[in-house]
């Protein structure tokens, strides 16, 4: 679906096995409504099943990030019934579940305003990038409503005292808070912004597929869960299998005879 002037609300670009995935609202400011919603969940799902595809890197076109849900969308929205809420919502959250879930490496490139919804797709990618100039808020308070459906992303990445500051006065701040509260890794330059994505793609395509799509899928089993017999029994078993692995046996042996590895295609990427 594209916009009234016939543009797509996302804009694809694969090349090298990196998929630039642009929000393309821009007289919007990139703000999301149901169409969006249903193609970012849609295409997320598409680019986590291709073996050619092995890192998605989420940005913006125009002067902003995301600013979070479109007013007028949300407007109409609270219109309806709770029903039709309800099932809108869901979808909504099943977007952010989409790119949390996502077994490729993802990197957010946040540049300009990101509100609301915004900081929700930063927190579920698994590396932030922000100009220093960018913009944050959780404003949801704001507008009388709640960060219900990013609340769990933001809540594991900015831990529940940033979260409830935050929250609660839908305070704006830029990419060196961002990064002192862990929302992003990195504020950077504005101009340098593209070239700290762009190292951060060389570092993750240096790295087996395989090894990425278990290492995210080992950091998903693991979160709050004890150090018992368990887990030390399920660890083993997955290093044991990482090591007998076409993958794994190929990194060893380039290790060893100090080359670049040859990765062997990811048998069962998709799904993870």
């Amino acid at each position: 679906m594209a916009e009234a002037d016939g543009a797509p609300v996302l804009d694809l670009e694969i090349d090298q096995g990196v998929a630039r995935l642009w929000l393309n609202r821009p007289a919007r400011r990139n703000a999301f409504d149901a169409a969006m919603v249903a193609q970012l969940t849609a295409l997320l799902g598409q680019l986590g099943g291709r073996d050619s595809v092995r890192v998605i890197v989420v940005g913006g076109r125009g002067a902003a990030f995301c600013a979070g849900a479109d007013l007028d969308w949300m407007v109409e929205q609270g219109g309806r019934s709770q029903a039709g809420n309800l099932e809108d919502a869901q979808r909504l959250a099943q977007m952010f579940a989409a790119l949390d879930a996502c077994p490729k490496p993802t990197i957010a490139r946040v540049h300009g305003a990101c509100f609301g919804g915004g900081v929700g797709l930063v927190a579920t990618c698994d590396i932030a990038l922000a100009a220093t100039s960018a913009r944050f808020s959780l404003s949801e308070a704001r507008a009388g409503l709640l960060p219900a459906t990013i609340g769990p992303y933001v809540l594991r990445a900015i831990g529940h005292r940033e979260a409830s500051r935050y929250m609660l006065t839908g305070g704006v701040f830029d990419g060196a808070e961002a990064a002192r509260i862990g929302l992003v890794h990195e504020p950077v330059a504005d101009t340098s912004l593209d070239a700290a994505v762009d190292r951060s793609v060389a570092a993750l395509l240096a790295c087996g597929p395989r090894a990425q799509r278990e290492t995210k899928r080992l950091l998903r089993d693991l979160a709050g869960r004890p150090i018992d017999a368990a887990v030390r029994a399920d660890t083993a078993a997955r290093i044991a299998d990482a090591r007998a692995s076409a993958e794994g046996r190929e990194g060893l042996q380039a290790m060893l005879e100090k080359r670049t590895p040859r990765w062997p295609p990811d048998a069962g990427g998709e799904g993870a």
